[in-house]
């Protein structure tokens, strides 16, 4: 789940009535000038996360000056194209912080020079990489969520483990490799520039998606014109559906503030009260990420990056990049499907990176879990992220477990076939869905133990009793709905 977005509300206002008094003292004095901040402040947002947002903009002119002026001309001069911009972004963002990422980018590449396709060379990366990384949430760490110099820095994180890999990947033969992995490994050892390029294209540094090396090399390779297909209406389409994010979010969010949940008057209405809040609460917050993805996306389609071939009808692919199913997300009942729809390149990168790799322990819940842990790592070091990727795997373990029974189950198969039923069974699975979405949330966003324990304590830990109770009445459930002769088979 990233890893990106706006500061939260309690920030938000500070920084209001912070730039309010400065811009009142602009507009008093003679010769006032127009800025980032006042401009943050008239939008009712705080000036990190307006620069943030203004630096996604920006890559879309940037886009159309590759493909007008560059598209063709060398790979490198994209390099230095994309390292400069990039360099750029991250200073304008995060000021001389930008030298973390400079940093860990050409201890990067120094490692895959001198140690090569080996295990050290894996083990290295990954211990630097994520101890940097670590380091960084440790020393900059406050109760809430800021915008800086980390949140970028997670998604370069996980670009460079991967890079580690790819390039062990590449000794190998292809026979013993997945077609997943071929599409990735690297036969050859990149140079400076290239990896700089790759760390640092601006359409991606500052909130993602993840994409690997290989596919950011087949993206500057000079093509013929005709093997080019026009990617500016679909690009077009992923920032207009951004933009009415950015509107959803913009309107919606103030009437669903976080500190809300934090207020004795919250705690003090009912109980379907506070599940209905929570509902809608988290489908609120999850539009800023939506937002954000949908609109880099865009620049990766305009430069190519996004380009994945062409379908059987000879129609264009763009979606290698694409970190939001939309009608999935928006449409699915079940928990599966929002994570299938969700923060998409992430949970490939989790899959291929680290998931796949642990099949060796043989247990495959075990290597679930393991990978949720380092998820949750990645993410900070607040324990809000840790108790939100555990009722990830519960939920999820639990509906697993639920489909299996329903499949299972005579009765459960007539009501959910039902043509009659199924409205009111859609109604209710969707509710279900939403609440338990915003529950799982809850921790994610509010960080920090003494600010999410009171509001799960304040609805009763409503989310632990079900998943829990009903794992622990499972043999029970199955003895009262699966047929006696399928029990009698077990």
């Amino acid at each position: 789940m990233l890893l990106g977005g706006t500061d939260d509300d309690a920030r938000l206002m500070a920084a209001a009535e912070e730039g309010a008094g400065a811009a009142a003292s602009r507009a008093a004095a003679p010769g006032g000038w127009w800025s980032l901040e006042e401009a943050a402040v008239q939008l009712g947002a705080s000036e990190p996360a307006l620069k943030l947002f203004v630096s996604i903009i920006l890559g879309y002119p940037f886009a159309f000056f590759h493909r007008w002026f560059l598209r063709g001309r060398g790979p490198h001069l994209v390099h230095y194209y994309n390292s400069v911009l990039g360099l750029w972004m991250a200073y304008f963002n995060f000021g001389w912080h930008m030298l973390h990422s400079l940093a860990c980018v050409v201890v990067q590449f120094l490692i895959l020079r001198l140690m090569g396709r080996t295990v050290t060379c894996i083990a290295s990366t990954f211990l630097f990489q994520m101890a940097y990384l670590s380091a960084g949430y440790y020393f900059t760490a406050t109760e809430q969520y800021d915008i800086k110099w980390t949140m970028p820095h997670c998604v370069l994180t996980l670009k460079l483990i991967g890079l580690a890999l790819d390039y062990y990947d590449g000794r190998k033969d292809k026979s013993i490799l997945s077609q997943e992995q071929q599409q990735h490994a690297l036969r050859e050892c990149p140079g400076l520039l290239e990896v700089t390029g790759f760390a640092y294209f601006y359409g991606a540094f500052l909130v993602g998606p993840q994409f690997s090396l290989s596919r950011y090399l087949r993206s500057v390779t000079p093509r013929p014109e005709g093997e080019r297909p026009s990617s500016l209406l679909p690009a077009a389409r992923r920032l207009c559906l951004g933009m009415v994010y950015v509107a959803i979010f913009t309107v919606a969010k103030p009437f669903y503030p976080d500190e809300y949940l934090l207020t004795d008057a919250f705690a003090g209405r009912s109980l379907g009260y506070k599940c209905l809040y929570i509902a809608l609460w988290g489908k609120v917050s999850l539009t800023k990420y939506v937002s954000c993805w949908l609109v880099a996306e865009g620049v990766c389609i305009l430069t190519e990056l996004a380009y994945n071939g062409v379908d059987e009808s000879g129609r264009p692919l763009w979606d290698g990049c694409t970190n939001i199913r939309v009608w999935l997300f928006e449409s699915t009942l079940y928990f599966r499907g929002t994570i299938a729809g969700f923060n998409i390149q992430t949970n490939l990168w989790s899959s291929r990176c680290i998931f796949k790799r642990l099949k060796f322990l043989g247990n495959k819940l075990l290597s679930q879990v393991l990978t949720l842990l380092f998820l949750s790592v990645w993410h900070g070091m607040h324990s809000g992220y840790f108790m939100c990727f555990f009722m990830e795997f519960l939920i999820v373990y639990h509906e697993d477990q639920m489909l299996k029974l329903a499949a299972e189950s005579t009765l459960l198969s007539r009501l959910t076939a039902s043509a009659k039923l199924r409205p009111l069974v859609c109604v209710v699975m969707q509710a279900f869905h939403w609440l338990f979405m915003g529950y799982s949330l809850l921790p994610f966003c509010l960080l920090s133990w003494e600010k999410w324990v009171p509001v799960y304590q304040s609805v009763y830990f409503l989310g632990h009793v079900i998943f829990f109770g009903n794992l622990l009445l499972l043999p029970l459930h199955r003895k009262l709905l699966r047929p006696s002769k399928q029990r009698k088979a077990d």
